[in-house]
């Protein structure tokens, strides 16, 4: 049986090493663009938004400032907060802010159904000449925050300007990652803490993410995320037609949405010339949190297997890349319990025989090689990440700290292990309710406010 378990976990460590370096060559090759012509469309930001006062006032502020001719459609999802007030005053004053309301019970239902509303209420706004493939709708977080050239960096002949292209999605970077005090006054080694924290999101989005966009680009599979995500109007009429709305009941419907997207025949782009940036949970509740629904939402969008193997929009590369994708939550739970029978294993052996390495009769190789093997198949894959964040992404820091950022991360993926844990228990009792993660600005940090059991 442990030989069982020892081949299977084999044969998942170099799967998984041969997935890391097929996303590592291409972060490492990328180049950049040049910039396309935005006036050639129009743009609507939508805006989802639940209890978030705190921070929709900058969010509106900035993106008028940025994007002077896009429409902004914030959806106030019943919120019990002042979110409503700010957006009518910004609306009062301005006619590219609009407030789309929502009112339980239909409200506070999921991320999903807000979006539609935001749809129905700006197809019902435009008037019936305007053509909708020139129509591009971009999803943003309450505290998102678009770079100044993301209009441009989209409308490229490689994005936008190929009629073919339904969808984007661009980078996302974490605007606090250089906060030195991001817990204010609760002490120094919180404040350390919750600084890793942060970095670690940022360079999971900045790295690894945009590898596996990378890897995507060449198998047609790109996947879209919540925040800065870019969708033809007319692509989301065309899923509207087939499936009866854009956006569905899944806890991953930005990533849900992408796959109607390439179902319906479009292709989707990852542009990494520019960025959205959004806030890094600094509190381990609120990040496990946001994980688990993640992680939740990864597995209900498996259904989608049998439709794209069976699409002829998908290639083979295209099939083999979305379904590794989509089956990876049960193999992490695999994973999980194949390393904890092998470590239980290995302590019931050094119980019952005694340490091999006090056995003067024992090899040295047979102590220094397990550990040259696990640095090599365990910390590896992850480390590289650490030195290739500072080359890329933060040029100002040391080769040093990208050691110690590569060592971090390896750390920091084994939030994987509970989140995706908790992620089935939830499916099990049959839990999928949307939870709405408390900003960073709010003045209670008692975790999260889950919108529905």
């Amino acid at each position: 049986m442990i030989s069982l378990f020892t081949a299977l976990s084999t044969v998942l460590v170099v799967s998984f090493c041969a997935y890391v370096t097929a996303i590592f060559i291409p972060f490492l090759r990328r180049q950049p663009e040049r910039p396309g012509n935005p006036e050639q469309f129009s743009w609507h930001l939508f805006i989802p938004c639940r209890d978030e006062g705190a921070v929709i006032e900058t969010t509106i502020t900035r993106a008028r400032e940025r994007f002077p001719a896009a429409h902004v459609w914030i959806v106030d999802d019943d919120s019990d907060d002042d979110t409503a007030a700010i957006v009518l005053k910004h609306a009062h004053n301005d006619v590219h802010v609009h407030l789309v309301q929502r009112r339980r019970p239909h409200a506070r239902v999921g991320k999903g159904a807000a979006l539609n509303a935001a749809y129905a209420a700006l197809t019902t706004w435009l008037p019936p000449d305007v053509e909708r493939s020139s129509v591009i709708v971009c999803v943003l977080d309450a505290d998102g925050e678009m770079a100044h050239n993301a209009f441009a960096a989209v409308s490229t002949d490689r994005v936008f300007g190929n009629p073919l292209v339904g969808a984007a999605q661009i980078t996302v970077w974490m605007k606090n990652r250089d906060d030195p005090t991001p817990l204010g006054d609760r002490g120094r080694f919180h404040n350390s803490f919750a600084r890793l924290l942060i970095r670690m999101q940022d360079m999971e989005f900045r790295t690894m993410i945009v590898g596996m966009q990378a890897l995507r680009e060449r198998t047609s599979t790109v996947g879209l995320g919540g925040n800065g995500q870019f969708t033809r109007l007319s692509v989301l009429e065309s899923i509207r037609r087939v499936y009866g709305e854009p956006w569905h009941g899944s806890l991953l419907e930005d990533y849900e949405l992408g796959v109607h997207v390439l179902l319906a025949g479009y292709q989707t782009r990852h542009v990494d010339d520019t960025h959205v940036s959004q806030e890094a949970l600094t509190s381990v509740r609120r990040f496990l949190t946001q994980r688990t629904r993640w992680s939740q939402g990864n597995i209900q969008c498996a259904k989608y297997i049998r439709a794209i193997a069976s699409s002829p929009h998908f290639d083979t590369a295209g099939v083999i890349e979305s379904c590794y994708y989509l089956v990876l939550p049960f193999l992490q739970l695999l994973g999980f319990a194949t390393w904890f029978v092998l470590f239980g294993a290995a302590v019931l052996q050094v119980s019952t025989d005694g340490v091999a390495a006090s056995n003067l009769d024992s090899p040295f190789a047979s102590v220094i090689s397990p550990i040259i093997l696990f640095i090599l198949f365990s910390i590896g894959p992850f480390a590289i990440w650490g030195p290739a964040y500072v080359a890329r992404c933060e040029p100002s820091k040391s080769f040093l700290s990208g050691l110690m950022y590569g060592v971090a991360m390896w750390l920091y993926v084994f939030y994987t292990y509970v989140s995706v844990s908790r992620a089935f228990l939830r499916v099990i009792f049959r839990r999928s309710g949307w939870a709405k993660t408390r900003r960073n600005a709010e003045t209670s940090n008692s975790g999260p406010v889950a919108l529905e059991a």
